[in-house]
């Protein structure tokens, strides 16, 4: 299916349990270069849980429209998170009082973005979130991040002129321009691929870094009516625990759990997705019931 937003058209999959009615909706919302591939897993169990569940690409990512390519709009994906929540609301099988919002990495700041500005959204579960860059990235020394710096502010130029983006890797190896170099570049591409086909792609173009730079959820995450959780990694160098930490404490109804493992483990360890998703469904029907 797909639905329209903006001058854009996303695709989704939207899954109803058999014979359901008046159904709470949880609507993905995967990461920076993410597409929702990555995300069936995780709707399949919401979806056992007796819940309609809808993923979805961002413009310009996986099967949506878009052009150019695997450039990440901020203002654009929260646009897009609006309309799959409009979609899902005017749907007859959905009660519109009970949807919910998971979000992972950026799609977890989105996912609080949004429901600042709704105070329909029952809750919000964001997993691993992006709350601002952490001050310091192990592993990429001056030169790495003044080589990132110059192919951003370069191809944020090239954005203004209507030309091709000058796309660099999404992970690469430490000393590769890329927006994430660790030594565990592959077994990072793993994870993000599944180990197999998928529509996400080990290419971005960079200047969505400078907008994020100016992206506050906490400040969103402050104006929350409805129940926050915080999914965090204990080790996690990505999206610190100390960032995630202060969305949960910013939240007026928020609150924090932590796991063990890094921003990866999330994906990379089926037994504590099992465990984080079990969770998860616990916030959501307590929420559900609130309603």
């Amino acid at each position: 299916m797909s639905f329209p937003s903006g001058n854009s058209r996303c695709v989704g999959y939207l899954e109803l349990p058999e014979g359901g009615r008046a159904l709470p909706c949880v609507v993905l919302c995967h990461g920076f270069s993410g597409t929702m591939d990555r995300l069936f897993d995780h709707a399949r169990q919401f979806a056992e849980a007796g819940w309609a569940t809808l993923v979805f690409d961002y413009r310009s990512f996986g099967e949506s429209d878009g052009e150019p390519r695997q450039v990440p709009d901020i203002a654009g994906q929260l646009d897009d998170l609006r309309a799959a929540v409009a979609f899902a609301r005017a749907h007859d099988c959905i009660d519109p009082e009970r949807i919910l919002l998971w979000g992972n990495s950026l799609g977890g700041a989105h996912a609080i973005t949004v429901a600042a500005t709704d105070p329909r959204i029952a809750a919000v579960v964001a997993q691993i979130p992006f709350n601002g860059f952490p001050e310091k990235v192990e592993g990429r020394s001056a030169a790495d991040n003044l080589a990132l710096l110059a192919a951003i502010i370069f191809d944020a130029v090239r954005g203004k002129l209507r030309m091709r983006p000058y796309y660099i890797r999404m992970v690469g190896a430490p000393g590769e321009l890329a927006v994430t170099a660790s030594a565990d570049a592959e077994r990072h591409i793993a994870t993000l691929t599944g180990g197999g086909e998928t529509l996400w792609r080990n290419s971005i173009a960079p200047r969505a870094l400078l907008s994020m730079m100016r992206y506050r959820p906490a400040e969103s995450a402050a104006r929350l009516t409805c129940p926050l959780l915080v999914c965090a990694a204990a080790d996690d160098r990505e999206t610190p625990l100390d960032t995630s930490r202060e969305l949960a404490e910013r939240a007026p109804d928020g609150r924090l759990r932590v796991y063990p493992g890094t921003h990866f483990t999330f994906y990379t360890e089926p037994a504590l997705r099992t465990r984080v998703v079990a969770d998860q469904i616990e916030f959501f029907r307590h929420a559900c019931d609130r309603v």
